[in-house]
């Protein structure tokens, strides 16, 4: 049985309420593609406006706060996301890892507050450049999954999304044996870890997926769908990857 791929848009520090006309064309698209799931990680700004405004549409948030509430001035937590309308929340991303230097722990305490709440999860993971050269790839994701993932992890509220931090961004793409090669690590460990309750976690790609390429890596093994950044921005360049993926249970 092919499993549905999830098709996930990363807004990250963009938008504007002008762009809830995106956002619902986006829905649209989503509705027109029944085949695949849609989901939509924005600014927490929009996340009320959006949800309000496109329903139907699966709307998150970008990050989330371990604790409940507390002296954390800007922080959101997972019960604010959830009134504010988010029915998941990434944690993990390559730009929290490198730009607030979030550790594992921090990853997996986020992880666990979200589920707490009520919110899914999508849990990034990733290695940098100079862990790829020194040929440690494969060993740094293990280890991110493995200090990550909640005990009660499983595949109806948790996600994965491998994104190699050094493409975020950067328009490279690693070559599909490189993508292949670190989809099935991740498969292992996920199922080395959760054992029968492996077989319905998700594990996305993310890193430059864009129209032009998003069917050749939708076709790779154990990719089950995308994290998408700026080709999510608007409608017209994210359609033809949702349309990708929703060809793959054709």
């Amino acid at each position: 049985m092919t499993m549905r791929k999830l098709i996930a848009g990363n807004w990250k520090m963009n938008g504007m309420l002008a762009a809830l006309d995106e956002v619902a064309a986006i829905a649209e698209t989503a509705a027109a593609h029944p085949a695949a799931d849609v989901a939509l990680a924005l600014p927490a700004t929009l996340i009320a406006a959006a949800a309000a405004r496109s329903p139907g549409l699966a709307i998150g948030a970008q990050d989330v706060h371990a604790r409940d509430s507390g002296a954390h001035t800007g922080c959101l937590s997972a019960a604010m996301l959830r009134e504010a309308g988010a029915r998941f929340t990434l944690v993990g991303h390559s730009e929290r890892r490198g730009d607030q230097g979030e550790t594992n722990q921090d990853i997996w305490a986020k992880a666990v507050a979200a589920r707490r709440c009520g919110l899914s999860v999508i849990l990034c993971v990733g290695e940098t450049a100079e862990e790829r050269d020194a040929g440690r790839a494969a060993r740094v994701v293990q280890a991110q999954i493995e200090q990550g993932l909640p005990d009660d992890a499983e595949g109806d509220w948790l996600t994965l999304a491998y994104e190699p931090r050094w493409a975020i961004g950067t328009g490279r793409t690693p070559s599909i044996p490189e993508i292949a090669e670190i989809h099935a690590v991740a498969r292992a460990k996920v199922r080395a870890l959760l054992g029968d309750r492996s077989g319905a976690v998700r594990i996305l790609y993310g890193g430059s997926v864009t129209g032009a390429n998003a069917d050749e890596i939708l076709a790779i093994a154990d990719v089950d769908g995308a994290l998408v950044g700026g080709a999510s921005l608007t409608a017209a360049k994210f359609a033809p990857i949702v349309a990708a993926g929703a060809a793959t249970a054709v």
